[in-house]
């Protein structure tokens, strides 16, 4: 009788549309680089808005009517905003401003600013500013008159570092001791709007700097809430898997498969290297029965756009075989930002369909695009120019009786994508500028069902070899790394005719090319394609060996993304980064089967070894790559990264033939491992610095000792490390260090690669799943987050999650 309580409780259970289980703490849909990258930060995609990694809204809607009644099966109608008085996002504006106090009343609408200076907003520190400020304070006035005064809800949009106060006709509206990046809302009183006349408003700020940059930028905008007329389709099932992300949604009698496909298979470059991804929308009866069906899908121009008050431009036309829309912004500011939260503000989305499907595209505002295809009024002419737009494609209705599909290409052309050393690079599909993108999308189109084929075999063969190393958990662990490690670098061809694959430091600094971020990135590209891997290391080299990087290390970096012209990072991490370059490059003739290229930089990589030799062992007070951590002198992790260094350095050289060398140098690094054994021992366990026997950090450098067997380490450090580590760890996973409470996800993974056994690993990995499927913050995964809590502590969707792949790599290599 119990058994049969289960079973009904389990159908229940099911039936209540409870059927997919929580499975990542976001969910990539469209991911190919850090700018063309969509995802769902919710379990059900359409209980939100769909989004840019960095949480600015990017709109994809999906609806279909059944039988006359609309279903949303995709995406959310997000919040939108009209102005009442444009921030400089939207529209140039000037004001008055000083950088003298100028005593009290100065906020009141009747003050006189007549000795004040005009200038343009907004105001910062550096070159996007329309006024340069770099003094503690500014105070700022800007009158302005209204068509009409607003009778809803109106908000202040503002943009502001650091503590501000803001007022409205000398009424106060917004005092903080704050700052933030990026354009934020709030409410304005009602009493100050009531205040509000046609002729003669003020909106005064006065901001002071305490630390750090410098901005300000503001505007007052309507709330617009959208009214959702159209009924919520129930979630069924939801599967995610390395290069797709599989929902199925029940609309009245007929199911709808929705399937986002990022076909970032590496094996196949040009394949890779297409910033097209696939959606398909199949709808099914479920009772056998005759249904009349018609899908829509909408892309918001957004996808092209920093922000949200931009004017776009659109087109309208068809190749052979597809029929697309296209927009971008009207501006077209190629290549002239850079930074951590932005989007891409240069170049064209593109949407496109079947010329076979004879769908219907046309372009609307976003504020009308639900109403007009649930209300069935057809579009009339076509919007080429505005501000938050929809692209939307409409299917014809049809009466089906088994499942159709209806396919939709989502694509992006950047034009240029990257400027390395004062050179603007074209994206890898259009490397020699000969091609075109309606060019890509036919392709794309031709091969979608044997690039079908291809992904649904290498996500079966990813998972089953996951399961295997590591278990089940492991591989839905492997399974979210995949395309946000990929979709955080961009393929491109340097001047040399090198490949050149460039990381962004997503919501850390926004850095590119930075090695300590290569370095946990690189077991996945190891994995699966070597030659990446070279791409992730060879800019680093170029600027050394050009003269550009004199220093006898390696540079933490090469620029802030897309602009790779010199390193931009604050202070050096000598051991840490010509260790991780010279074990790279070690990891890359292992990989190979040749050390050829390590051959094409041995006089580089020489000076970074015996740099290692005099300064690694006993590092002095330095960062390493855990530098949110603080300096730390005599880390004993960060001489173990030396130390296995000098072993890799010895191992090249053995491979190319340099005996004497070879021989030289492992037997230094093995002379070190003695040492270190002495100096870091702390009982049961090895210190996190020499001097401290009461610390302990995870040694995850170790795994390259193991991984490439170089044999320097006894085994014993190992698992006296890791009978330690079990006793330590919290709920969701092993801390980095004993300093903090915090850890690292990819180090984690590292660490549990020391293990001798498969059950041994999942102690410490699945922990890391734990969090995956837990954590509050719904974001792309994070790689630094609290161990009792599962919070977030920062970063999210960075290409460090490629080093989930280590076990996998380490049980490929053994073969």
């Amino acid at each position: 009788m119990k058994k049969l309580i289960q079973i009904l409780f389990t159908i229940l259970f099911f039936q209540a549309g409870y059927a997919q289980q929580r499975q990542a703490p976001a969910y990539p849909l469209i991911t190919h680089d850090p700018y063309f990258s969509i995802w769902s930060f919710a379990d059900e995609v359409n209980s939100t808005p769909t989004t840019h990694w960095t949480g600015t809204d990017q709109s994809l809607l999906g609806f279909v009517k059944v039988d006359g009644k609309t279903y949303r099966f995709l995406g959310k109608e997000g919040v939108n905003y009209k102005d009442v008085l444009p921030a400089s996002d939207s529209e140039a504006y000037e004001v008055k401003s000083t950088e003298k106090n100028p005593g009290q009343g100065w906020e009141q609408p009747g003050y006189n600013d007549s000795d004040w200076s005009v200038s343009s907003a907004p105001f910062g520190d550096n070159d996007q500013a329309g006024t340069s400020w770099k003094s503690e304070a500014l105070w700022y006035r800007r009158t302005f008159d209204l068509s009409a005064v607003p009778s809803e809800e109106i908000l202040l949009k503002l943009r502001h570092d650091d503590n501000v106060k803001v007022y409205i006709n000398g009424e106060p509206v917004y005092d903080c001791e704050c700052w933030n990046n990026e354009f934020k809302y709030y409410d304005i009183p009602e009493k100050v709007r009531k205040k509000l006349k046609k002729k003669g408003n003020v909106l005064a700020i006065h901001i002071r700097n305490t630390a750090g940059g410098q901005w300000l930028d503001a505007g007052i905008v309507e709330k617009i809430v959208p009214k959702d007329k159209a009924i919520a389709a129930r979630q069924k099932a939801l599967n995610l898997s390395a290069t797709q992300t599989t929902y199925t949604l029940e609309c009245g009698p007929v199911d709808v498969d929705l399937t986002f496909t990022s076909p970032l298979l590496m094996d196949d470059l040009t394949l890779f290297a297409r910033p097209v991804s696939y959606i398909s929308v199949k709808t099914t009866p479920k009772d056998g029965k005759a249904h009349k069906v018609q899908v829509y899908f909408g892309a918001s121009s957004a996808v092209a756009s920093n922000v949200p008050g931009q004017l776009m431009t659109t087109e309208k036309s068809s190749t052979e075989n597809l029929s697309y829309l296209k927009a971008g912004t009207t501006e077209q500011p190629v290549l002239e930002k850079k930074g951590d939260n932005l989007r891409i503000d240069w170049g064209y989305m593109y949407v496109a369909a079947p010329g076979a499907a004879k769908a219907t595209q046309y372009v609307s505002p976003a504020t009308e695009a639900a109403e007009n295809f649930i209300s069935g009024n057809t579009v009339s002419g076509e919007v080429k120019e505005g501000k938050q737009l929809m692209l939307n494609t409409v299917f014809p209705e049809e009466e089906i009786r088994s499942e159709k599909e209806h396919l939709i290409l989502l694509g992006y052309d950047d034009i240029y994508s990257i400027q390395y050393f004062g050179q603007n690079l074209r994206p890898w599909w259009n490397k020699d500028g000969k091609n075109t993108f309606q060019n890509e999308l036919e392709k794309a189109y031709f091969r979608y069902e044997d690039v079908m084929e291809k992904c649904d075999a290498f996500d079966s063969d990813l998972r089953q070899k996951a399961v295997a190393a590591g278990g089940e958990k492991y591989a839905e662990i492997c399974e979210i790394g995949y395309r946000q490690s990929i979709a955080a670098h961009k393929l491109v061809e340097s001047p040399d005719g090198e490949v050149l694959f460039l990381s962004k430091e997503n919501f850390s600094n926004g850095c590119i090319n930075t090695v300590d971020v290569t370095y946990p990135s690189a077991p996945l590209f190891l994995l699966y394609n070597p030659e990446l891997m070279e791409g992730m290391l060879t800019g680093i080299f170029y600027y050394s060996e050009s003269g550009r990087y004199k220093e006898p290390f390696p540079a933490h970096d090469i620029g802030t993304y897309p602009k790779a012209n010199g390193v931009v990072y604050g202070e050096p991490m000598p051991v840490e980064e010509s260790g991780n370059m010279i074990i790279l490059t070690a990891a890359i003739a292992r990989a190979e089967g040749n050390a050829g290229y390590a051959k094409k930089h041995w006089e580089t990589l020489t000076t970074w070894a015996n740099y290692l030799a005099d300064k690694g062992f006993d590092p002095g007070n330095q960062l390493c790559t855990d530098d949110f951590a603080g300096h730390l002198a005599r880390n004993a992790n960060l001489s173990v990264k030396a130390i296995v260094a000098l072993g890799c350095y010895g191992y090249l050289a053995d491979q190319l033939g340099y005996k004497d060398v070879a021989e030289k140098y492992t037997a230094m690094a093995k002379e070190m491992t003695g040492k270190w054994q002495e100096l870091a021992d702390a009982g049961d366990h090895y210190a996190l610095t020499f001097d401290d026997s009461n610390t302990w950090s995870q040694k995850y450098n170790l795994v390259w000792d193991k991984v490439l067997d170089l044999d320097l380490f006894p085994k014993e450090v190992y698992r006296k490390e890791i009978a330690f580590y079990l006793k330590n760890q919290n709920k969701y996973g092993l801390p980095l260090d004993s300093r903090s409470d915090y850890t690292k996800s990819d180090w984690i993974l590292w660490t549990a690669t020391l293990t001798d056994s498969k059950s041994g690993f999942m102690k410490l990995a699945d922990p890391v799943h734990v969090f995956a499927t837990e954590s509050k913050d719904r974001v792309p995964m994070s790689d630094w987050h609290f161990t009792s809590s599962g919070d977030v502590r920062g970063f999210q969707a960075r290409s460090v999650v490629g080093g989930y792949f280590i076990k996998l790599l380490e049980e490929e290599w053994k073969k």
